[in-house]
């Protein structure tokens, strides 16, 4: 059984409007560039049509794997978000204690982590060490550059 997936409905709709913007507009064209390279001669000799059917398989994965993840996803009911303690769709501000910087993210699935967003994965070493925490409470993160301390300022929705 596949995993579920779970998104916002922000996010839901965003990946849906994706997979359509592929089967109606990119498909097409990967069938129309297989064609293109066909006219071109013996196929057993011709890199530009194994390049568009190389193109076309890659398209048709993705396609796959973007349905896949709409029929086992469910949507998180964002009025049901508390802030007691930290959980998926809650905005967090922490400070960096290492540095001394202050951040804010919004913790989100795997589908919807976007850094440049603020968009945080609650499956990333921070977001796993979040998960449960009160405002006040300080949190050792391990990250790939090392120790990181935060302290969680405040959570909202």
């Amino acid at each position: 059984m596949a995993e579920t997936v779970y998104l916002t409905k922000e996010g839901y709709n965003k990946l849906k409007a994706e997979l359509d913007q592929l089967r109606i507009e990119e498909r097409p064209k990967a069938a129309a560039a297989i064609a293109e390279a066909r006219d071109k001669g013996d196929l057993s000799e011709n890199a530009e049509y194994d390049a568009a059917k190389e193109a076309q398989r890659n398209l048709e994965a993705r396609i796959m794997n973007m349905e896949m993840t709409l029929a086992n996803a469910r949507i998180l009911d964002e009025s049901r978000v508390g802030t007691s303690k930290i959980q998926i769709l809650n905005k967090v501000t922490l400070k960096n204690h290492n540095t001394g910087k202050t951040v804010v993210y919004t913790l989100v699935s795997d589908h919807e982590a976007n850094l440049r967003e603020g968009k945080l994965s609650v499956g990333t070493p921070i977001g796993k060490a979040l998960i449960g925490k009160k405002k006040g409470d300080v949190v050792d993160v391990t990250v790939p550059a090392g120790q990181v301390k935060f302290e969680v300022l405040d959570i909202s929705i």
